[in-house]
């Protein structure tokens, strides 16, 4: 999935550049995406900046009724160090774009709202989409009639429904039911997976615990799992260790 977060004070343009963003990728339906648009950079903002695995583009008003664009830049490199999300600053103050760039953020661009905007917003795009592409492997599935693509990173873990040939992919975004046997989803994974039982593969990356007494997995996301096998936990106890 990506989650595109967009911060203007000027209504017209956040729902002219969320359009035009979502024309884009309506090309590339395999892609989730998400949005969160603002007028500000608030309380609402900044919950949304917190860092989470999803991967996250920011386009950033370099001045607003409500902070500015560089402030929010900084937040997101600093605060949180966050330095994997897209940050590009959008603005029609030209004058502004060597201080930008020269505040050793990481930003990904500068795009004038006056010159060559959707010639460049669509550049960037798809520059974008090649990093998030490089960025992990992915497992390929259909759902709601179509094919998505998953990041295996963005996978907590994936449960098989009883009684059916379905499973539940639960990622840290959602929970996605597909037609498929545990095993044939296995296949598509890498090393960070393990087949924790008949019913359940684990992504040991987004595992937080493991109580052996319990038999219980906690994961990143609050949720917990006890469909463990006798064969699988001290492989899972020393995978966990390991991995913290």
């Amino acid at each position: 999935m990506i989650e595109f977060v967009i911060c203007d004070d000027n209504k017209d343009f956040n729902i002219m550049l969320k359009n035009k963003i979502s024309q884009f990728m309506s090309k590339h339906q395999e892609i989730e995406c998400k949005f969160h648009c603002y007028s500000g950079y608030g309380k609402e903002f900044e919950k949304t900046s917190k860092p989470s695995t999803t991967f996250k583009v920011y386009f950033l008003d370099i001045e607003t009724k409500n902070g500015s664009g560089l402030d929010a830049a900084r937040l997101i490199r600093e605060k949180y160090d966050d330095w994997n999300s897209i940050i590009i600053i959008v603005t029609a103050h030209e004058e502004f774009r060597y201080e930008a760039l020269g505040n050793r953020l990481g930003l990904f661009d500068f795009i004038n709202k006056l010159n060559n905007f959707e010639l460049n917003l669509e550049n960037d795009l798809t520059n974008i989409l090649k990093k998030y592409n490089r960025g992990s492997k992915s497992i390929i599935i259909e759902y709601d009639y179509a094919i998505h693509k998953i990041k295996l990173a963005d996978i907590i873990y994936i449960e098989k429904i009883i009684d059916s040939k379905k499973c539940m992919i639960v990622t840290t975004y959602g929970e996605r039911e597909v037609q498929s046997t545990l095993n044939d989803l296995y296949d598509q994974l890498d090393e960070n997976f393990m087949k924790a039982s008949r019913s359940l593969i684990v992504n040991i990356k987004n595992v937080r615990g493991f109580d052996s007494k319990t038999n219980t997995v906690d994961f990143i996301n609050g949720q917990e799992s006890s469909l463990v096998s006798r064969e699988s936990k001290k492989e899972l106890v020393e995978r966990v260790r390991n991995n913290n």
